[in-house]
C-alpha cells in the first residue's frame, strides 16, 4: 500500500495497450487526481525534450525537468543533477512542455511546478522559489498574480 492506495499491477497478454480501473467508494477529489495523473502520464503532451550534451543528443522526460532558462544567448534545461542545453528558444520550450506542470515565472524562466519544495512570499512582494535539488530562483514582479493565483488554487 503506497499513501492509502493499494496498487495491483496484473500482467495479461490478452491486453495490447494498459487498461487502468479504479475501485472507490465514491468519486472524490483523490480519484479525480488519480486520473489526472494517468491521463497527464500517457498524453502526448508529456513527449521527452531533445537536449544536447556535446556532440549526442538525448532526450529527457519532461517529469524530469526542474527548469528551463536563459544563458546568454543560450537555452539550459537542468534536472536534479545536471544542466544541458536546448536547440529552440524559450518560447519554442514552454510550447513543447505541459502547460499542467510548467510556469513561466520571468521573460527568461520557465518552471516545473511539480518540482517545486516552497514559495517564499516576502513582505515587499516578491517570490522566492526553492526547489527540492537545492537550487533558488526568483518569480519576476510581472509574474507574481499569476504564481499566487496558482498558489491559492493549489491550496
Amino acid at each position: 500500500m503506497r499513501n492509502g492506495i493499494d496498487i495491483d499491477v496484473v500482467l495479461d497478454e490478452k491486453y495490447e495497450n494498459p487498461k487502468v480501473t479504479i475501485h472507490a467508494k465514491e468519486k472524490n477529489e483523490q480519484v479525480e487526481r488519480i486520473i489526472e495523473a494517468i491521463e497527464n502520464a500517457v498524453s502526448v503532451e508529456n513527449q521527452p525534450v531533445p537536449v544536447f550534451t556535446g556532440d549526442n543528443v538525448e532526450f529527457i522526460p519532461q517529469r524530469d525537468i526542474v527548469r528551463v532558462y536563459t544563458l546568454g544567448r543560450k537555452i539550459v534545461v537542468e534536472n536534479d543533477n545536471e544542466s544541458y542545453f536546448a536547440n529552440r528558444t524559450l518560447t519554442g520550450m514552454e510550447k513543447i512542455l505541459s502547460s499542467k506542470c510548467f510556469i513561466r515565472i520571468s521573460q527568461s524562466e520557465i518552471i516545473n511546478i511539480y518540482k517545486v519544495k516552497k514559495f517564499e512570499l516576502s513582505n515587499s512582494g516578491t517570490i522566492g522559489v526553492e526547489f527540492y535539488n537545492g537550487k533558488k530562483t526568483w518569480v519576476s514582479r510581472s509574474r507574481v498574480k499569476a504564481i499566487k493565483e496558482l498558489i491559492k488554487g493549489n491550496i
